[in-house]
């Protein structure tokens, strides 16, 4: 690919688990960089948006607990949870035209369009399967373009597969080729490493395939945007490293009766309302939430003891990690690198909530990787931890990720605020 003169438009690509240069070729520079703490997908996608830490912008993992509501929440999708000014704000004031495909919390940014997967739930069971779309008709053009529509099952649960970054693919080459749509600024999120490299050895060769089929999709998307005049900017948003198995860090504040149940015909549902302590985990790291000042100091000890976990950090800790913000935590976890959290607190099956057996990614108080998985009976999900072997959400020089730029940037990049930072500055010259 070769650089030509400005102005030119812009695709920004990021790319789930790109931690190592991918089998394309067109980038004027490139190299690893670190990312931001904690390094999951909705933060690292807030803190390119923004420019900000996470301890400015609110997005604190890929959920957290709503104090108002007493419920953990996560993947929603409102771009008003990111507090900061977007990148492309000025860009957009003075004409640009900004497009954001599949990204988290894209619904209601101020975009000129949008895609993102937004089902119905029917009310006796099912799901309507479609796609949020700005404007209106645009997915349904694009499904008519692209020759099939978008599915959820490849995006998230047992089946999914890299048939969701190739219909992601698909999908903005085409709106970069029409007239009438093509975005001035494009932003695509392909999370095709991020399955497998959970599901299997991160290192092995399930990992290898799932690289060769993100390498095709980057080169499709790179083909279209040298046709259409587009420079590209590609991007890692987290490393996934191995793991030998979880930590349980509500399975101790149960015992020690800080965290409270209430028992629904035989199943143990949390009880938030009056729970003293609770984790709220993501991946690597959690967010434990200590209703009364006066157990913080026992559910520091508590969780400090358990095996598996590496830091617990205080207040003035998350300050300095750059994660100190009220949606954070009273404590958070971070685990050691081969361990991560997962969130049950029962150690009977017979006690499991109903959501543990299945797909339910905004009921379950914590992100469930074995959702991967098929379980037993048929249908169902696994729910056995033991199964996952990849997981991500340290950061730092031993967790850099990938970038990549058709532009001659300055100078390369030293963590993603900087690279945000760049392509802002970048914008201003289109």
């Amino acid at each position: 690919m070769t650089k030509n003169f400005l102005p030119k438009k812009l695709l920004v690509v990021q790319a789930a688990a790109l931690s190592h240069p991918p089998g394309v070729f067109g980038f004027l520079r490139s190299g690893l960089m670190e990312t931001v703490f904690p390094a999951v997908t909705c933060t690292a996608s807030a803190s390119f948006r923004t420019g900000l830490a996470p301890s400015e912008h609110g997005i604190v993992g890929n959920g957290h607990f709503f104090k108002a509501l007493s419920r953990p929440m996560f993947w929603e999708q409102s771009a008003r949870l990111i507090n900061g000014p977007r990148i492309w704000e000025d860009f957009r004031k003075n004409g640009g035209k900004v497009g954001m495909f599949f990204w988290q919390q894209s619904l209601g940014e101020a975009l000129d369009m949008v895609l993102s997967p937004a089902p119905i739930h029917k009310h006796h069971g099912g799901m309507i399967e479609a796609c949020a779309a700005k404007p209106a008709d645009l997915y349904d053009r694009v499904t008519k373009a692209v020759g099939r529509p978008f599915r959820l099952r490849h995006y998230w649960g047992p089946l999914a597969s890299a048939k969701a970054g190739d219909w992601i693919a698909e999908a903005v080459s085409w709106i970069m080729a029409q007239k009438d749509l093509a975005p001035d600024l494009c932003l695509c999120y392909l999370p095709t490493l991020d399955y497998d490299l959970q599901r299997f050895d991160p290192k092995g060769p399930a990992a290898r395939k799932a690289a060769r089929f993100l390498d095709s999709q980057l080169s499709m998307l790179m083909d279209a945007a040298e046709a259409k005049g587009y420079d590209v900017v590609v991007f890692g948003d987290y490393a996934i490293a191995p793991v030998s198995g979880a930590v349980y860090p509500n399975r101790v504040l149960y015992d020690s009766g800080l965290f409270a149940t209430r028992s629904v015909k035989g199943m143990l549902y949390p009880n938030f309302h009056e729970s003293r302590a609770f984790a709220v985990v993501d991946h690597q790291i959690a967010h434990v939430y200590v209703q009364n000042a006066a157990d913080l100091a026992e559910t520091a000890r508590l969780l400090s003891n358990l095996e598996g976990v590496k830091s617990v950090f205080d207040k003035n800790a998350q300050k300095e990690a750059g994660i100190a913000h009220e949606n954070s935590g009273d404590l958070v976890l971070v685990s050691t690198s081969d361990k991560w959290f997962a969130y049950p607190w029962w150690t009977d099956k017979g006690e499991a909530p109903d959501y543990a057996t299945h797909v339910d990614i905004h009921q379950k108080p914590g992100y469930d990787p074995c959702e991967l998985f098929f379980g037993w009976p048929p249908v169902s999900v696994g729910q056995n931890p033991g199964r996952i072997r990849g997981s991500h959400g340290i950061a730092g020089p031993n967790r850099k990720v990938f970038w990549g730029s058709t532009i001659s940037f300055p100078k390369d990049p030293e963590d993603l605020l900087e690279l945000a930072a760049m392509v802002r500055e970048h914008l201003k010259q289109i």
